[in-house]
């Protein structure tokens, strides 16, 4: 039987994860964006396990505005990336810097 250490140990270790892909990685985008998601994963395994051991749908509630804050954040982050790809011909993270005005 499943208890709420298993989920916590799960999302301890995708946000660890996910910590550890955006400070370790400094040149692409994509994967930081992807580490951003995993951070965002984690925190949804803890509403829902939360919600579904205190039988409570407040975090299984919340969980859907998380998912869909994430879906906004990845479609505008890779609008942003597309239009500076075509303007650069490059998505490193060290030419982003040159856009400060």
């Amino acid at each position: 039987m499943l208890h709420v250490n298993h989920f916590l140990a799960l999302s301890a270790i995708l946000f660890t994860i996910g910590v550890f892909g955006v400070f370790l990685n400094r040149r692409n985008v994509i994967i930081i964006l992807m580490s951003i998601e995993l951070i965002l994963l984690s925190v949804n395994i803890n509403f829902v396990a939360f919600s579904h051991f205190l039988h409570d749908l407040t975090g299984q509630i919340f969980t859907f505005f998380v998912i869909t804050v994430a879906a906004a954040e990845a479609a505008i982050g890779l609008a942003i990336l597309v239009t500076f790809f075509r303007n650069r011909s490059t998505i490193d993270v060290e030419q982003i810097d040159e856009l400060k005005g």
